[in-house]
């Protein structure tokens, strides 16, 4: 335990040192480059912090059903259940925008970086005006060319509790923009538990499944969670 300990003060050194040269370099460029090219560079910055947690840590993963990612704009909708998805998702697809908390872009270096990204970011205590400017901006995403990385549970969740009920926004940008859902289940919170210092060894099992299509965003939505429940069942 105390060697783990160790193991995983190394890894969040490399992290946090990496995290401000690399946010530096994406302002740095913000004005030359595409967005795009930019979430190239993140994301050869996540996959460095991946491996680096594989090899001091012993977290290593397995990627199932990959070959169902399309080439054409989609949205992601994964369960939330702490830091290793939000990055890892990010290497998925390019580009990407991910559904973000405001208070973030406001991270000194890290945040500003992040709003280099163009992510979509909403106000989580003005819940209706927020969905209606995530439809929104979704659809300019989605029209642009960029998926989206969606958790539907709005927040991260123990694996012990199991899945959060699932907000409808999913569904609703789905079906307005014609584009189809993604279903990817993981159980990383097992090993990088959120809100824990020491990491655990173990392999992360993340799942994608075929693209769901549908007409009725509740409908939809709810075809999603089972999908998502069911392998969250058997991997968690």
């Amino acid at each position: 335990m105390i060697l783990q300990t160790l193991r995983s003060l190394l890894f969040n050194c490399i992290l946090y040192i990496s995290l401000i040269p690399t946010s530096l370099v994406v302002i740095f460029l913000f004005p030359f480059i595409s967005t795009s090219q930019l979430q190239k560079i993140t994301a050869i910055w996540v996959l460095f912090i991946i491996y680096s947690l594989k090899i001091i840590c012993g977290v290593n993963w397995k990627v199932e059903g990959s070959e169902n990612l399309p080439r054409t704009p989609c949205i992601l909708a994964s369960n939330h259940q702490g830091a290793w998805e939000s990055f890892f998702l990010q290497t998925l697809c390019i580009p990407t925008a991910s559904i973000i908390k405001k208070e973030l872009l406001y991270i000194p270096f890290f945040g500003w970086a992040l709003a280099c990204l163009r992510p979509i970011h909403l106000k989580r205590s003005q819940k209706v005006s927020s969905l209606k400017k995530v439809v929104k901006d979704s659809a300019e995403k989605l029209k642009n060319g960029t998926s989206l990385i969606i958790f539907p549970e709005g927040t991260r969740a123990k694996p012990e509790k199991g899945l959060k009920e699932f907000s409808n926004s999913c569904g609703l940008i789905s079906v307005q923009n014609n584009v189809p859902i993604i279903p990817i289940c993981h159980n990383s919170g097992l090993f990088w538990k959120n809100k824990k210092f020491t990491k655990e060894k173990g392999t992360v099992i993340l799942r994608i499944g075929a693209p769901i299509h549908g007409n009725e965003p509740k409908k939809l939505t709810k075809e999603v969670f089972e999908w998502i429940n069911f392998n969250f069942n058997e991997i968690n």
